[in-house]
């Protein structure tokens, strides 16, 4: 997927944001306690930035389909570190779904600051039925709702 996702960047056309191929956004601000040592954003902070966009998807998914007793879980995630990013500033997370399955999803996102991308992940999100703690199938109107959220 990243390799896609890399492709699909070098192949903008002048102009283009990083983040028009994205359907989700989500804001966050860097804070001064997220920095290092060296000065510059943690690399552990990246994941909860990603988190951040995550959490649009599964907000969307529970608008159309609501079940307390379903649940989605983080299952593998992918971070591709491209650039530092540096206190002050924002900044913004595109979302997309990849892949749809029969209880999970594969997801791209893009840390996007001042219109450069600073990382890209891959993750895969899995529903699971929170009595059981297993695995269960995505309804039709969660897929409906991924199939829109899919990018280009």
């Amino acid at each position: 997927m990243v390799g896609e996702a890399q492709d699909a960047q070098s192949a903008r056309t002048p102009g283009e944001q990083p983040l028009s191929g994205f359907p989700l956004r989500a804001f966050d601000k860097l804070r001064y306690a997220d920095t290092d040592r060296q000065g510059h954003v943690n690399n552990a902070v990246y994941a909860t930035f990603f988190e951040t966009g995550r959490v649009e998807l599964a907000d969307r998914l529970r608008q159309v389909s609501a079940d307390p007793a379903r649940e989605f879980v983080l299952a593998q995630i992918t971070i591709e570190y491209r650039r530092e990013l540096l206190w002050p500033g924002e900044v913004q997370v595109g979302t997309r779904v990849a892949r749809i399955g029969t209880s999970s999803i594969g997801v791209e996102q893009l840390l996007v600051c001042e219109g450069l991308v600073h990382a890209r992940a891959e993750s895969v999100m899995v529903l699971t039925d929170t009595g059981t703690r297993r695995s269960t199938p995505l309804d039709p109107g969660a897929r409906a709702t991924l199939e829109t959220l899919m990018g280009r």
